[in-house]
């Protein structure tokens, strides 16, 4: 049985480069001599001239992915760069509307401590508060350490907010007006009449407070007067505004009046409140 003869290959790469280099030969032996004059120089014409050409065809396509690259290498740090400027001036931008909220509380503090001069008061933060959308109870930053002490009186916003129930050395916990275990002895501050303000559970879904109690005074008190906490309150100090009337409805005796009152701390949105350092009982002992 008789061996087949192994047959003589190039590989394609080789088989190139042997191209490549005659071609370069023949190109300079054309520019450097005149040894393809006459019909040689038409062989060579048919030959490198393609040659060259597709050479710079493909020289210049090289290029211009080159460029490309490089185009879209600096469009991607661009974009990278102005993704950074956003993120920083997104973040520049919350915190400039934060601090603004926050000065426009502090706005609001400062001009209900100036309402309330007499009274020595105390700024706190509000640090935790029970579950749901309304601060019904809730926990401040401030405690005995600071001088804090059971039912003094807390204010928000333009007025009352509740009283503290409960002290730790640097907390305390806060029953607020809106609660339904909250009672305050309110007063018409228009007529000097004397009401009950409670809090209830479906009237808190709605930021409102109830009043009763209130004598029949034949449309003296009228919606949008303002009620302020009575003198004869037991834990709460005279004279801090409550809220304003929001309805008024007569009882069945036709003696007393029942309604609602719209409250003047917003408690949705408690973050700063003064706590007053000063009690009713020590205001009663003076």
């Amino acid at each position: 049985m008789r061996r087949r003869k192994a047959k003589f290959t190039i590989p394609s790469k080789y088989l190139l480069l042997l191209l490549t280099v005659f071609c370069v030969i023949v190109m300079a032996v054309t520019f450097t001599t005149d040894f393809f004059a006459g019909p040689l120089s038409n062989i060579a014409g048919f030959v490198v001239v393609p040659f060259q050409d597709g050479i710079s065809s493909v020289g210049s396509w090289m290029s211009d992915r080159s460029d490309e690259l490089k185009q879209l290498k600096d469009v991607l740090q661009e974009n990278k760069e102005l993704k950074a400027e956003i993120d920083e001036l997104t973040t520049e931008i919350n915190n400039l509307q934060q601090d603004r909220y926050e000065l426009s509380n502090l706005r609001e503090l400062y001009s209900l401590d100036k309402q309330y001069e007499d009274y020595e008061k105390i700024g706190a933060r509000v640090i935790a508060k029970d579950s749901g959308n309304w601060f019904n109870m809730f926990v401040l930053d401030k405690g005995s350490n600071d001088g804090v002490e059971v039912d003094m009186n807390v204010m928000a916003g333009s007025g009352l907010v509740g009283r503290v129930t409960d002290v730790g050395p640097n907390w305390c916990k806060v029953l607020s007006i809106i609660d339904d275990k909250s009672n305050v002895s309110g007063m018409i501050l228009s007529t000097s009449d004397r009401l009950i303000v409670s809090g209830d559970l479906e009237l808190m879904n709605v930021g409102m407070i109830r009043f009763s109690q209130l004598l029949n005074t034949e449309g003296k008190v009228k919606i949008g007067d303002k009620v302020v906490t009575s003198h004869i309150s037991d834990k709460f100090l005279p004279g801090i505004l409550i809220g304003y009337v929001g309805e008024i409805t007569s009882d069945e005796n036709n003696l007393t009046c029942s309604g609602t009152i719209i409250p003047a701390a917003d408690f949705e949105h408690l973050e700063e409140v003064l706590i007053i350092l000063t009690k009713k009982d020590q205001i009663d002992e003076e």
